[in-house]
């Protein structure tokens, strides 16, 4: 019931932490976001830089004009001809235009509004005390007639042929209607980049849906396996995907084959056993006291027979389940110092020497540990049985495409023909039976080497009898563990 209900909920609707469709929109839009703000920022201070510039380039051009008009009278006195400036807004009281000259002292003290624009009325404009060099511009920000913002330029000049005489030209301009317009701008500007914002969030949610459709998709296919209405992911994937599909369509195929595998394994072991079962029953149904010892030794010997089925179906089973993982690795080194050990115990009434010859660098097996051991170990007491006095196993990496690992192991036997070695890796065959096996030996040898795709091939040796070599997968370049 949980699980079922774990299920239902998934489907229903993740949790927006475990959404990917949400991450993709939340990381988009909120990326999209801050570039949108920063561009509305930096567009609304570049606007407002620029018509401040453009409104202090057009004051100081009027600055320049009442300088140009500015003439002192004999007594040193400033005197501005009104009516010869241009802009008539000189002449209406409060106009937003306007205009001053004041006296001053050599300590930046003066009398404020000595000469002023009709424009200002009844009123002058108070200004701080600053230092101005001659001719120098100041430009500041100042309230005016009516509490209106004011930009103001004032500059420095001198009395002709009077030299304690400066005054202070002063030209300000209402700031209203360009803060209007910055305003309006910044408004606009606003109102377009949360459009922009939108309609990008859009481009977002499509692209993203766009972008995880054929994830759908796979789940469609997922489910259609589940349910067994296809063995394959069927369908067309973008290329970012389609090598994905491909390893799980790899899977499935793979999982098939051990179960098919699996399946004519159990049927094969079943069939292998018929014969022995019916054997011993057929003896048991008519027992005859005379015949104890027959009876006894044919129990032994189907025994026998069952077993060697018995154990060589679990091999074939235990390597195709394992044959092909990834990441198996043994080293060959310490399988074989621990097998000859083992061949020196069970062999020990027969003095066989058994030499082993490995190249320095390392040496390792792509596969499960056990299977080296149950490949090497039957190699090993084959070579032993058969061998005079002398048993050699030496190894050599090949390269390629797979790497390859070659183990030979051979002995000073008789040897054997040709016809005879084909013969050997048949199972349960077994060439002299007065030597003790089972016949399957080899058999499993080449049918694990198989598995693993690779293979057993038995040749004359130098030694005069046999020598066996096995071809298996190597795990990469050789290192050290």
């Amino acid at each position: 019931m949980n699980r079922g209900a774990n299920r239902d909920a998934n489907r229903g609707g993740l949790h927006w932490s475990r959404s990917l469709r949400f991450r993709l929109l939340a990381v988009t839009v909120a990326g999209v976001a801050v570039a949108v703000v920063l561009a509305g920022l930096v567009l609304s201070g570049l606007f407002r830089e620029h018509v401040q510039r453009q409104f202090e380039a057009a004051l100081l051009q009027q600055l320049d004009q009442v300088t140009a008009r500015l003439e002192f009278d004999a007594q040193g006195q400033p005197v501005v001809a009104a009516q010869a400036l241009s802009d008539p807004r000189w002449l209406k009281p409060y106009s937003g235009l306007y205009w001053q000259v004041d006296a001053m002292a050599p300590d930046g003290h003066g009398r404020t509004g000595v000469l002023r624009s009709r424009s200002l009325w009844d009123t002058s404009l108070a200004l701080q005390v600053d230092a101005l060099a001659d001719g120098a511009v100041h430009v500041h920000e100042v309230a005016g007639p009516q509490g209106a913002p004011l930009l103001v330029l004032e500059r420095t000049v001198r009395a002709e042929g009077a030299d304690a005489a400066r005054w202070r030209l002063i030209v300000a301009a209402d700031l209203q209607a360009t803060q209007a317009a910055t305003a309006q701008f910044t408004r606009l500007l606003a109102l377009s980049l949360a459009a922009l914002l939108v309609l990008l969030a859009a481009a977002a949610w499509a692209q993203v849906a766009v972008g995880l459709k054929p994830l759908r998709v796979l789940q469609r296919g997922l489910q259609d396996v589940q349910q067994a209405r296809t063995t394959q992911l069927q369908g067309t994937f973008p290329a970012e995907v389609q090598p994905l599909v491909d390893d799980f369509n790899g899977v499935l195929a793979r999982n098939a084959e051990v179960l098919e595998r699996a399946r004519t394994q159990a049927g094969n072991l079943a069939h292998a056993l018929k014969t022995p079962l019916s054997v011993l029953e057929n003896a048991a149904r008519a027992p005859d006291p005379a015949d104890g010892p027959a009876l006894a030794a044919l129990v032994r010997e189907q025994v026998q027979v069952a077993r060697r089925h018995i154990d060589w179906h679990l091999a074939r089973s235990r390597v195709a389940a394992s044959a092909h993982l990834p990441g198996q690795r043994t080293a060959l080194e310490p399988v074989v110092g621990g097998l000859v050990r083992v061949m020196n115990k069970v062999h020990v009434g027969q003095d066989v020497d058994i030499t082993v010859a490995l190249p320095d660098t390392p040496l390792f097996f792509a596969g499960e540990a056990q299977d080296l051991q149950e490949m090497l170990g039957n190699l090993l007491d084959n070579a032993c049985k058969w061998a005079r006095s002398s048993v050699r196993l030496n190894a050599q990496a090949l390269g390629g495409q797979p790497p390859r690992l070659v183990v030979y192991v051979e002995d000073d036997g008789l040897g054997i023909s040709a016809a005879q070695r084909a013969q050997a890796l048949e199972r349960g065959v077994r060439l002299d039976e007065t030597v003790p096996g089972s016949g399957l030996g080899l058999a499993i040898v080449q049918d694990l080497a198989t598995m693993y795709g690779g293979r057993l091939d038995l040749e004359p040796s130098g030694l005069g009898g046999v020598r066996a070599a096995l071809a298996l997968p190597a795990a990469g370049d050789a290192q050290q563990e």
